[in-house]
């Protein structure tokens, strides 16, 4: 998880610098008044300028300062706990870890829980579902890669759990470790559905897809991010999937600084991946092979065996190609658990 330190004070300064030294869990970058900064950080000089320019490039924003302080300082950015970051304040004597945004789906309150164990602090975390030690169905969508398709639904839920009822849960795939909140009973009122169907097996379904899909993508020099898009939606149409389902984008190394194709992953929030030619020719299946691709990047195919590589699955669509860039798509296998956690 890619995370923003912020600190103001002399105290904050050292707890920051501890936090980004000994955590792994997050790849953090400091911001530190300037008054109580060092080399190893940004120093600014206005919050509100700060926040203004970082709040979307973070998965997760960590404070330490006062709860107040924060809170007025995302304030104007927050749009929705589907993409808004998380957010945590930690008190600059270290004492308590305080998730206070997007607690469930940004991981704000598993981080704080590590975080806490770091530094040797408390966590408070005050969601219902984490309080109780109840099921949270956007913690399990999030743990296992599912799209939420209704956010609605999610809270009727999550609410539903709150109050004792029982809920239904139907998966095409396979699971482990059910909750004692779920049933497989299909007579429940309220429930989940984990699959592809256009299905309703409760009155009130919640419909949960897994993000599985892993594309290889090929291109000529300097192609444009456009062009780039405008292929990989009319492959992913073809075999009727969305690009939302997207997991990762990979390729060779050599495209590590491709701009149009890094253009096209930030513009839809998809993290590339890269290999080198010696890591593919590695990857074990059955691939399309090219004597001129092998001529150029050392391995006689890169879209089909990026996808596999970097999957871990099946091919479930061969090298296409559409105004210069080729395309190969992959499936991962999923297997849910409920006890899987993001971190």
């Amino acid at each position: 998880m890619k995370a923003a330190i912020i600190s103001l004070t002399e105290n904050g300064r050292k707890l920051s610098a501890a936090i980004a030294e000994k955590s792994d869990l997050i790849e953090s970058e400091r911001f530190c008044f300037r008054t109580h900064s060092d080399a190893s950080a940004n120093s600014f000089d206005n919050l509100n300028s700060l926040i203004s320019g970082i709040f979307n490039q973070f998965e997760s924003i960590i404070f330490v300062c006062a709860c107040g302080i924060a809170v007025r300082a995302v304030a104007p950015y927050l749009r929705s706990k589907v993409t808004d970051p998380a957010v945590i304040v930690i008190d600059d004597c270290g004492k308590f870890v305080i998730p206070i945004l997007s607690g469930h789906i940004g991981g704000a309150n598993l981080l704080a829980d590590r975080l806490a164990e770091l530094i040797g602090a408390k966590a408070v975390v005050t969601t219902a579902t984490d309080t109780g030690g109840r099921f949270s169905p956007d913690s399990f969508a999030v743990a296992n890669d599912l799209i939420i398709c209704d956010m609605k639904v999610a809270k009727a839920v999550a609410a539903a759990v709150l109050d004792g009822e029982s809920i239904g849960f139907v998966s095409d795939y396979e699971y482990r470790n059910l909750p004692d909140e779920l049933s497989v009973s299909k007579e429940c009122r309220i429930g989940i559905y984990v699959g592809l169907q256009d299905v309703k097996p409760f009155p009130v379904t919640l419909k949960l897809v897994p993000k599985n899909i892993y594309l290889g993508i090929g291109c000529k020099r300097e192609t444009k991010c456009d062009n780039i898009e405008r292929a990989v939606l009319a492959v992913l149409s073809s075999i009727d999937i969305d690009i939302e389902r997207v997991r990762n984008v990979a390729t060779i190394d050599l495209k590590s600084d491709e701009e149009g194709l890094l253009a096209f992953c930030r513009k839809n929030s998809i993290t590339p991946v890269f290999f080198s030619a010696k890591e593919l020719s590695e990857t074990i299946g059955d691939f399309t092979s090219s004597d001129f691709v092998r001529s150029i990047t050392g391995v006689d195919n890169v879209c089909e065996r990026s996808a596999v590589r970097c999957s871990g699955g099946k091919l479930i669509l061969r090298k296409t190609a559409y105004s210069g860039v080729t395309v190969a798509a992959a499936e991962a296998p999923v297997i849910l658990d409920f006890e899987r956690k993001m971190f």
